[in-house]
């Protein structure tokens, strides 16, 4: 049974009849580039073909009635009295009062939601469902569908409305991504450039089943201290930056900030570096970058933890693997690993095998391939 199939077979476990309609949204995962995107600079993601998939039919009232498939619970509210509140349907509401501030006629929706993105796992579990719930509305109410629009709708949804203070990346990565192709995203002007996979590796996700929570974490503090630096050091963000301008006027920051800025002007200068060694498919190179942006998110920019760096010493240690990285916010969560195509079966298996003698935990692998952005299919 296709994810298509499954979420209308759950449609019709709670809901006289049939939908009208299924969303498909994806997760992501991050080559390389990360707390770069609220800085303004570069990243480099692409759109996985894990999912969360809705079923859903319009309602001739102002009502969203929707099952989570995951929370295994209902959520209903009014389009005319949004509450802020927890949970997976923060999400939803979050995304509703961001429509509604655009003007636009709303119509009310009953559904499901299923997904098979792992949640908290670093692939963006939010960023789909937010951009899953936006084509819903649009399927429904009519509107019009502009892929950058609805992602820079969705992160205000996320900053404002859920509170997490993230940048750009995972919203519209989810919107526009491409088959076999990661992207280039300027993180200023919003420009794309794809950047094919070679066909010789395999992108592989190595969850270490550590969990994190980004509204409690100290990710919006790590965004602040980048504007701290960068205020500082006057330029409108880090982006703006090389890192001979930062040792130059180093004096001017605290230790701490200064560690922050470093890992974001150098990786920028890697995600560049990173997108040209994947055109020109010198893998080894790209893999050295994998590797020194682990290590300036574990050591500048404190983002890592134990579980994460166990699970890339143990995926670079494995056979075939030419770099692998913590990816995603950090604090818990997911890696990536670029792996040779012929090695990847005998690499997830030495791979899981090393993480659980490290630190006694089972992690789990995520096969992934990149997809293309958010979509939508009507049913008969």
């Amino acid at each position: 049974m296709t994810p298509a199939d499954r979420a209308v077979a759950a449609f019709a476990a709670r809901f006289p009849g049939q939908p009208s309609a299924t969303v498909r949204s994806p997760g992501r995962v991050n080559l390389i580039g990360d707390h770069t995107d609220y800085n303004q600079g570069f990243v480099l993601p692409l759109a996985i073909d894990r999912t969360v998939r809705i079923a859903l039919r319009p309602r001739d009232d102002d009502t969203v009635r929707v099952w989570s498939d995951h929370a295994d619970e209902w959520a209903e509210f009014s389009l005319h009295s949004l509450a802020r509140g927890s949970g997976w349907s923060a999400y939803l509401q979050g995304v509703s009062d961001e429509l509604l501030k655009l003007g636009l006629r709303l119509t009310g929706w009953e559904g499901v939601i299923i997904s098979d993105i792992p949640p908290g796992a670093g692939l963006s579990s939010s960023a789909a469902l937010e951009l899953g719930a936006a084509m819903a509305f649009a399927v429904v109410s009519g509107f019009e569908w502009e892929p950058v629009e609805m992602a820079l709708l969705c992160q205000r949804a996320e900053n404002d409305w859920v509170g997490v203070n993230c940048g750009i990346m995972d919203q519209l990565i989810c919107a526009t991504g491409e088959v076999d192709r990661a992207l280039l995203i300027d993180c200023r002007d919003l420009t794309r450039s794809p950047a094919p996979i070679p066909p010789e590796v395999a992108i592989v996700v190595l969850d270490t089943g550590t969990r994190r929570n980004l509204v409690g974490s100290v990710y919006n503090e790590r965004r602040e201290s980048c504007e701290t630096a960068a205020k500082a050091l006057g330029v409108p963000a880090l982006r703006d930056l090389d890192i001979e301008t930062l040792e130059s006027r180093r004096d001017r920051l605290d230790p701490v900030v200064y560690r922050r800025a470093r890992h974001v002007i150098n990786e920028n200068q890697r995600t560049l570096r990173m997108t040209e060694y994947l055109e020109g498919g010198e893998l080894v190179g790209a893999g050295h970058l994998m590797q020194q942006s682990h290590v300036s998110l574990r050591d500048d920019f404190e983002v890592s933890s134990e579980a994460l760096n166990a699970m890339t010493v143990a995926a670079l240690r494995s056979p075939g693997c030419y770099g692998a990285r913590m990816t995603g916010g950090g604090f818990g969560g997911s890696c990536v690993a670029l792996v040779g195509a012929e090695a990847v079966a005998a690499f997830q298996t030495e791979a899981l095998e090393r993480y659980h003698a490290a630190v006694g935990l089972r992690g789990t692998i995520i096969p992934i391939r990149a997809s293309s952005g958010v979509s939508f299919e009507l049913l008969d």
